[in-house]
């Protein structure tokens, strides 16, 4: 295999200077992405002092939730989509912070429809530059697992389970039983990401058997962690998962989306905000 040099090219004597907007903002917003309407709808009604910034065909809703500062968006489906969506996040905005959340499909059996999962690693399942990269590496980086922020992601668990610690109150026995749920339970590991809705069987085994430690898969998160490592803002992604990403994933998104996915998201991002500054007062 061919061998590339993933250091910073040097030009003569010339050196390159930080801007400000490439230095981490400690005492910014925090952003906020989802990929659907569906999954902020009800987070904007609760922001006060609300403002949009409308960049690039993206709608950037400033404001105050439960007194904490934060960016508000939609980024739409895709890496591309959320990664260019991430970048202006963190350029004009100067976030200090960068949350996802949404829907995933699980891939390990031991995950199940109504379970959260929480971010310790991110994966491009679909990149490969092999052989002049290994497979799953981001050419130039040196790195196919980008880590989620650890005090970011570790507060985001802790207020999962929380949350979900009474299901029933959130979600009402009508809905736990229209979707199957019963106990949910949150989940710490690798997201693998990629351009395509996994939603066969022989699909969800090809990823199963070439990463076998991955949780679930989705279509935005792994894109975004790479933005936010070059850029060194603390991220993590929260998950709920929707379906097991096989033949059977067939539910009703909007609706699953509205009658679970939004009140989980919204419900653990309030309980994470409340407590000790979201686990950002080391940043």
């Amino acid at each position: 295999m061919a061998s590339f040099d993933v250091s910073t090219p040097q030009a003569g004597t010339a050196t390159c200077m930080n801007t400000p907007s490439s230095q981490p903002n400690a005492r910014g917003p925090i952003g906020i992405v989802a990929a659907l309407h569906e999954e902020i709808n009800e987070l904007l009604t609760l922001l006060s002092d609300a403002r949009c910034v409308h960049i690039g065909s993206r709608d950037f809703w400033t404001g105050q939730l439960d007194g904490r500062a934060v960016v508000v968006v939609l980024s739409r489906v895709g890496k591309v989509a959320a990664a260019s969506t991430t970048a202006v996040l963190i350029t004009q905005f100067n976030v200090r912070a960068v949350v996802f959340a949404g829907v995933a499909g699980a891939l390990t059996p031991g995950v199940a429809v109504g379970d959260v999962v929480v971010s310790g690693e991110l994966l491009q399942h679909d990149v490969d530059a092999s052989p002049l990269f290994p497979r799953w590496e981001i050419p130039l980086t040196g790195m196919a697992r980008f880590p989620a922020d650890a005090a970011l992601a570790d507060g985001l668990l802790n207020s999962a389970g929380a949350v979900l610690a009474d299901p029933h109150a959130l979600l009402g026995p009508d809905v736990m039983r229209d979707f199957g749920i019963a106990a949910p339970q949150v989940h710490y590991g690798l997201i693998v990401s990629g351009d395509r809705f996994v939603c066969t069987s022989a699909e969800s085994a090809v990823l199963r058997t070439a990463l076998p430690d991955a949780l679930a898969v989705e279509m935005e998160g792994a894109a975004v962690a790479q933005v936010c490592h070059e850029w060194g803002v603390p991220f993590a992604a929260i998950r709920t998962i929707s379906d097991r990403a096989d033949d059977a994933a067939s539910v009703d998104f909007a609706q699953f989306i509205a009658q679970v996915d939004s009140r989980y998201s919204v419900a653990i991002l309030r309980k994470w905000l409340s407590t000790t500054n979201g686990g950002l007062t080391t940043y």
